[in-house]
Parts: structure tokens; C-alpha cells; sequence
């Protein structure tokens, strides 16, 4: 196999499906659907678009089976500022992917303009409304509870890979959307025994995109994602190709995203996150200020207890043995009463938990170990957490030193103006 494919995408309104199909080389097929969960009268334009969208940014599940050079267009086509777009997408966005299979970025994609007469023009939308993104975590319920406090109507929006959902996002918003996400299963199963390769893939972009494409279906002008300052520290690098876990999360990221938006889309729909300019561990303060009453027992931000293959996350838990369980103790600690947060983690202190010691060495940068491949926070920042939790009292101290920090968590970075809610 030398070439990987874009086949072709549409959307069936009878069904509410969106189908994106991809190949290598004419001979191994793939298509991924998404049924979305209403549609109204929308904008055709503005809907071609976005699918064309999603189609660049979701071909990345499957072209990294075969990781290559070579990519072919059979459907649409990309001018000079979408190659470099997709050349983003598709090499930082598989830093992780590279490093665990011993790519570089010499490996992967090189996009270039094809096809470019089919090249979409930004179109004048005149949609309204807000439409936010819901996990069930801290940083998404955030989010909904400010915008709620503002008195802000939105629909909240989840993407399922199964038939269940957190039932707790049916009463965040004023409704809930929930869209099935059909990943081609069987055909990566089938790629596998040929000896495809797996690994992380840039998932936010392809949400993001999933997202637009419900918005645009009712006519909502603005996509809410709730992203901190995250992603920026590499966990690594290969030469010049920075090893992070989720490039997408990003503010290069949400920048290029949004200028795709305002270039090939319209410059008249907004996608991006308010909680952007805020530090994990202030996000964590802020959370525990406005919606710990209402969420603290409910709520997860642990991916293993919740979102893996075939999990029922309908009731939302923490495995209290992984990285984001040891993150998230470490960033609500010096903000709750320890009784309190152990409450949530079956009593346990997840400092005295054996199992999580390296864990939190690499959390928080000692003897060389290596952060774990996570959305976490940064190294400075998760020290500062545990100092104050020490100062607060109640946790348990680690038997290994732990620098200090002078972080400022309550630094601001930028963010985009027009999707404030904290003003």
C-alpha cells in the first residue's frame, strides 16, 4: 500500500448521517458515519463546508494505520493554506502517534495544493445561538454553569462512540444534542491483521469538527469548547517535532482551527474556548467556587473509568489509579477540604497510593520520569498544587522531595476576545 485516499463525503438529511470514506491505494476501504441528533432549514453552503471540514481532520483515524507521504484527493481539493493547515494536523497532531511507533515527521504527510479550483469561498452566515460542548467534566461544566449564571441560552453538545451518555448532561443546558460517532471498527480490525499501527490522534480537532457540522444543522452561530491553558509543555521531542498529547488543545491550535472557520467557512461563525486564558489549577478554583455544590459528586474528568471501548459512562466515575485521577486530585487539593475530596476516590489519599507514586513522579518532574501521556497540567504548576495542598493540611506528604514552584496560577493568557464569559 502506497497511497492514502480521500474517497468522498456527504450527508443524508433523512437520516441525519453525516459518511466520510477513505482508502488506501483503491484497494483497503474505510467509512466512518456520524448521526447527528436534529437537524432545522440550514445553510447548504455553510453545510458543504463543513463537511469538507471534518473530512480533511477525521481521515487522520485512518490514515494513521499506514502511516506515509503520499495522500490523493478523489473528492475536493486543497489550496496552499489548507496543505499547510492539514500538514499541522497531520504531523503535530500525530506527536504522540510518531513517538510510540519511532516516526518522524519525515514520515508522515506532506500535503500540497490539489485539486484547487474545487477550493471553498467563506460565505455571510446568519445563523444565531450558542452551542457548548459537554464531557462531564470540570472544565465543560464550568463552562455550562457560567453561562447559565449569565443568563446565556445554549444547547449543550456530546459526541457518543456507544448507546449510553453521562445521564447528568441532560439537565445542563437548555437541551441536550447527543451525536452517535460510528467509528469503521471492523475495517481497522481488519487493517490491524496486516499490521496497521495504532496509537493518539489529534481526537479534539475531529470533535470540533463533529460539533460545527450539529451547529451549522441548527443554525448556531458559536461553538463553545472549554479548554484551559493546556497541552503547550512537550512531553518529548523528535528533532524538531514536539511530542505533546493533545496538540489539538493547544491555543496554536484553536487559532489555526478558528482561522480555518473564518477562511473556507464564514467569518461569521465563532469556534473556540472561553476558559482558554485561564491555568488548570484556576480553572480547578473556579470549578469548585461555582459548581462544586452541584457537581462534585457526579462529575469525572477520569477517561479510563468512563470512556473506554464498550464503557457504560451513563453514572460518571474515577478509576482513582490513573493519570488524570492522580492530576485532578493534585489540582483540586489545595482548594478542598481533604475529607471532601477523598470522598470521591472511595476515601482514598491518592497521595499514599503505591500505584500512583511514578505517576505522580511524572506529574511532577522527578528522578527523569517521563509525564505521563495525558491532558494534564505543567510540571510547575502541579508542584505548586502540592505545596499548597501540604499548606492547607490534611494530605499526606510524598516520600520523595518535591520542588518548590513559583507558578502563577492565576496568570492570564490570551484568548479570543469574543467568546469571553468571564468578563
Amino acid at each position: 500500500m502506497k497511497t492514502f485516499l480521500f474517497e468522498s463525503y456527504e450527508f443524508t438529511p433523512e437520516t441525519r448521517t453525516a459518511a466520510f470514506r477513505y482508502s488506501f491505494d483503491h484497494e483497503m476501504f474505510f467509512t466512518e458515519k456520524v448521526v447527528f441528533s436534529e437537524i432545522a432549514i440550514y445553510d447548504q453552503a455553510a453545510l458543504d463546508r463543513a463537511l469538507f471540514l471534518a473530512f480533511i481532520i477525521t481521515g487522520v483515524s485512518y490514515y494513521k494505520l499506514f502511516p506515509r507521504t503520499a495522500v490523493e484527493w478523489k473528492a475536493g481539493g486543497i489550496d496552499a493554506w489548507q496543505s499547510s493547515f492539514l500538514n499541522k494536523v497531520y504531523q503535530e497532531g500525530l506527536g504522540q502517534f510518531a513517538f510510540e511507533n519511532n516516526l518522524t515527521r519525515q514520515d508522515l504527510a506532506q500535503f500540497s495544493e490539489a485539486n484547487v479550483a474545487v477550493v471553498f469561498e467563506p460565505i455571510a452566515y446568519t445563523g444565531e445561538g450558542i452551542m457548548a460542548l459537554q464531557s462531564g467534566g470540570k472544565d465543560s461544566l464550568l463552562t455550562a454553569e457560567t453561562l447559565r449564571e449569565k443568563g446565556d441560552a445554549f444547547d449543550s453538545f456530546y459526541i457518543s462512540s456507544g448507546t449510553a451518555h453521562p445521564a447528568m448532561l441532560d439537565e445542563i443546558g437548555d437541551r441536550l444534542l447527543v451525536a452517535r460517532r460510528y467509528v469503521d471498527i471492523p475495517a481497522i480490525m481488519a487493517a490491524r491483521g496486516e499490521g496497521a499501527l495504532n496509537g493518539h490522534v489529534p481526537v479534539t480537532f475531529i470533535v470540533l469538527s463533529f460539533a460545527l457540522l450539529q451547529a451549522v444543522l441548527l443554525n448556531r452561530k458559536t461553538v463553545i469548547a472549554s479548554i484551559g491553558h493546556e497541552g503547550e509543555e512537550p512531553h518529548a521531542w523528535i528533532d524538531d517535532l514536539a511530542v505533546t498529547h493533545q496538540w489539538s488543545k493547544t491555543w496554536d491550535a484553536e487559532v489555526l482551527f478558528s482561522e480555518y472557520v473564518s477562511r473556507y467557512i464564514s467569518p461569521d461563525v465563532q469556534v473556540g474556548s472561553p476558559l482558554r486564558r485561564f491555568t488548570e489549577l484556576r480553572i480547578a478554583e473556579l470549578f469548585i467556587e461555582k459548581a462544586w455544590s452541584k457537581y462534585g459528586h457526579t462529575f469525572s474528568s477520569c477517561n479510563k473509568a468512563n470512556y473506554t471501548q464498550g464503557a457504560d459512562n451513563t453514572h460518571l466515575k474515577w478509576c482513582g489509579n490513573c493519570p488524570k485521577c492522580a492530576n485532578s486530585y493534585l489540582l483540586f487539593a489545595p482548594f478542598l477540604d481533604a475529607t471532601e475530596l477523598k470522598s470521591i476516590f472511595d476515601g482514598q489519599d491518592l497521595f499514599t497510593k503505591p500505584t500512583l507514586q511514578d505517576t505522580f513522579k511524572g506529574l511532577l518532574g522527578i528522578d527523569g520520569a517521563m509525564k505521563p501521556f495525558e491532558c494534564v497540567g505543567e510540571t510547575d504548576e502541579l508542584r505548586l498544587a502540592y505545596h499548597k495542598a501540604q499548606a492547607r493540611g490534611g494530605y499526606a506528604s510524598f516520600d520523595f522531595d518535591v520542588p518548590e514552584s513559583n507558578y502563577d496560577y492565576l496568570q492570564q493568557f490570551p484568548y479570543q476576545t469574543a467568546l469571553s464569559l468571564f468578563d
